[in-house]
């Protein structure tokens, strides 16, 4: 167990957090995060792979402990948050790297792994989708808001940014015996950071702006049936977005990918992080040589 580093970079004028584990010539994982949360959400991961990887997440602008620049200045958009991630590779110096794939956070690493595929020496894809004829019921509810988009639905989206909501994205559809494992720290800590009229704004545009993934899932399923990445797959099953059936569509495209359904929810990492972590380090030692060498 190494120790974790908190550290600041400048990237694109914005003031960045980042969390980094794991000596410094080390194979590299990039942990881009989702909402609404944190790289707080690899805390307990990262000490535990650090023996062998280097890790690297950062907390996205308007998150966590980044700053918030206004929407002048970064457009809190998944376009944005894409292109960020690409400054902040840039900017911290990854060349080569296994990137891991969660919440929204998979659709900032896809679009990094579309515009840099000589880069990615492999994906690890954690209830994240890119397969609409495979989401769960609970998007049923933002499909009603894509087909009416404008004032009244912007006003539901954010009746759903607040402490309660984000305790119902963490707990989620969890059985009560897998459910105390989560920890209050995750909604509370994560509410006490974003709530400020800015950030709350800035939430709301995101998640306003979801739809604009979509157009993107044919060229994320198009690049793993061309570029054929190493990909491991834990899920975790209790998810109203994500169920066990968007982990098994990840299969038409890369059959040969590792897929593991556990037994938690969204957010496995707080629950089943034991049964994870040597999965990962299984599959990172057999990818370790594309990560060095390219």
């Amino acid at each position: 167990m190494r120790p974790v580093h908190h550290r600041r970079i400048a990237v694109d004028g914005i003031d960045v957090f980042y969390r980094e584990a794991g000596p410094p010539e080390a194979p590299v994982v990039l942990l881009p995060h989702g909402y609404p949360c944190s790289s707080y959400a690899y805390r307990n991961l990262m000490p535990a792979l650090a023996h062998r990887w280097r890790l690297v997440a950062p907390d996205m602008p308007g998150f966590g402990y980044s700053a918030t620049p206004s929407p002048d200045e970064f457009a809190y958009t998944f376009d944005s948050y894409a292109g960020f991630l690409q400054s902040f590779v840039d900017a911290v110096g990854l060349s080569r790297y296994v990137v891991w794939l969660h919440d929204y956070g998979s659709q900032f690493g896809f679009r990094l792994a579309l515009s840099r595929p000589d880069q990615i020496a492999g994906l690890i894809i954690q209830n994240g989708d890119i397969y609409a004829d495979a989401f769960g019921p609970k998007y049923d509810f933002l499909k009603k808001l894509w087909d009416e988009p404008g004032a009244t639905s912007r006003r539901r989206i954010a009746e759903h940014v607040t402490l309660d909501g984000f305790k119902s994205e963490f707990v989620g559809e969890l059985p009560p015996d897998i459910a105390d494992q989560i920890s209050p720290d995750l909604w509370v800590l994560h509410w006490s950071l974003m709530s400020t009229p800015e950030r709350l704004a800035n939430a709301v545009r995101l998640l306003e702006d979801q739809p604009s993934t979509l157009e993107w899932f044919p060229r994320e399923q198009a690049y793993l049936r061309e570029q054929r990445p190493p990909t491991l797959i834990v899920w975790g099953p209790y998810d109203g977005y994500m169920p066990e059936k968007s982990a098994r569509a990840y299969l038409r495209d890369l059959p040969d990918a590792a897929l593991h359904v556990l037994g938690g929810g969204h957010w496995l990492l707080e629950t089943h992080l034991g049964e994870v972590i040597p999965l990962v380090d299984d599959f990172l030692t057999a990818v370790e040589g594309l990560v060095v060498s390219g």
